[in-house]
């Protein structure tokens, strides 16, 4: 008798706490019934309540959206599934009186920020030949559903085996007129005789020629301009600042005794991609990916491995076109996001370490500024994505209850300005934080 008194007792208590459970999320569905903003375009949301390993609140979880920089999350579980400690920096062979060497698709060579000059040194100082070795890719510089009116801008760089100096020119203002780096396109550099209201500097967009409105250059003026790479480029670049040459090979395949020098942490590069939003580290990501798993440049069947490895698991169908999230052709839904966060959990359990690879709201990367500290202390980790008529937000979150959990919130086809997106987002959260 004790015992059913008991069992009925737990049912009731049970019972209670999962009326009250429901209750509470009646009051986020009366949070977004008040919104003027979200209902003006198509958005979807996912919370799931990492304590009891379930959804627990969804509108729309299950309609696909481009998810513009979310993308990325996708790139980092592929990376943390695939890629070792360290990143490739070459691959190389030594005979005889050559050292001849592959590119693995490394961002971080001569990178102003990333590079270990681990790579630079050791082709610095053999007493070798040098020998590059052209390489094919399965993908042409520029994903599928990139805008081609942006290829003079610095969160477009092309995409390429042997990436050099992050494949930009840094333009700065020095003296009455402007100076490149790498110092080797100075010469490419030219005033165009046309009367202009503000100063500007501008890239032809078939050829690297770029050209400077004939204004007084400003006294602090800096940009940063993509090249058009190629190996031929990449050599020339190479040997402008080794000051040795540096011989071409075509044809030449790979050998069995291959050998690999690595550069830089893996993990100091996805954080690099991930806080800031790094298109260019995104993209040479899955070709350090692509080459590691199938011996070359192949990122097409990168994602088809992907798909059918992990992705046809999760809940709906999932769309990338390349890994970045500058392709308007990528399609995920709130949902597929929740999936990719759960399985980055189990590669990462550690709650501190797997922030590591998020913006922090109100401290670092994207959501610096988005967000305010609540008692002192973040409470959302998560990775933004915005293109035009895109904003979106994935990642994690605790609430003042020390309960976790993984959202998604993505927003399509909105007509106002993206800081109003933002707000509400960060409204409806920060009020989860402060309820749940």
């Amino acid at each position: 008798m004790k015992t059913l008194f008991l069992s009925i007792a737990s049912l009731f208590i049970h019972f209670i706490t999962s009326l009250s459970f429901a209750q509470d999320f009646n009051i986020l569905e009366a949070e977004f019934a008040k919104s003027t903003i979200l209902p003006r375009h198509h958005y979807g949301f996912c919370l799931y309540d990492l304590d009891s390993n379930r959804v627990v609140f969804g509108k729309k979880e299950n309609q696909h959206f481009t998810p513009a920089s979310n993308t990325k999350v996708y790139t980092l579980f592929a990376s943390l599934k695939h890629l070792g400690d360290s990143i490739a920096g070459i691959h190389y062979v030594e005979r005889g009186d050559s050292l001849i060497f592959w590119g693995t698709g490394d961002p971080t060579f001569l990178h102003p920020r990333l590079d270990t000059r681990k790579v630079y040194e050791f082709l610095k100082n053999t007493n070798k030949k040098l020998y590059y070795v052209v390489q094919e890719t399965s993908e042409p510089a520029y994903r599928n559903g990139w805008s081609i009116e942006d290829y003079e801008e610095d969160y477009q760089p092309e995409i390429a085996p042997f990436p050099i100096y992050g494949n930009l020119v840094k333009i700065r203002a020095n003296g009455k007129g402007l100076v490149a780096l790498p110092s080797f396109f100075d010469k490419h550099i030219s005033i165009r005789e046309r009367m202009q209201r503000n100063f500007w500097v501008s890239r032809k967009m078939n050829s690297n020629q770029f050209e400077m409105s004939n204004l007084n250059v400003p006294k602090n003026y800096s940009t940063n301009k993509p090249f058009i790479w190629s190996d031929s480029l990449a050599v020339l670049l190479l040997q402008d600042t080794l000051k040795k040459k540096v011989g071409m090979l075509t044809n030449y395949e790979r050998p069995a005794d291959l050998k690999t020098l690595y550069s830089t942490s893996r993990n100091v590069v996805l954080r690099e991609m991930m806080l800031p939003s790094d298109n260019f580290l995104a993209e040479h990501l899955t070709m350090l990916i692509s080459d590691k798993l199938f011996n070359g440049f192949y990122t097409d069947s990168l994602r088809n491995h992907m798909q059918n490895a992990y992705y046809n698991n999760f809940q709906d169908t999932i769309f990338l076109r390349d890994g970045s999230g500058l392709s308007t052709y990528n399609k995920i839904t709130p949902r597929n996001m929740i999936d990719v966060l759960l399985a980055i959990k189990e590669i990462v359990p550690n709650d501190s370490q797997r922030y590591l690879f998020f913006p922090t709201g109100g401290v670092d990367g994207t959501l610096k500024s988005a967000y305010s500290l609540d008692q002192g202390v973040p409470f959302v980790w998560a990775k933004t994505g915005t293109i035009n008529s895109v904003h979106c937000q994935s990642g994690y979150i605790v609430t003042r209850t020390g309960r976790k959990y993984a959202f998604s919130f993505l927003n399509n086809n909105y007509a106002v300005p993206t800081s109003y997106i933002r707000r509400e987002m960060v409204r409806i959260m920060t009020f989860i934080r402060q309820n749940y």
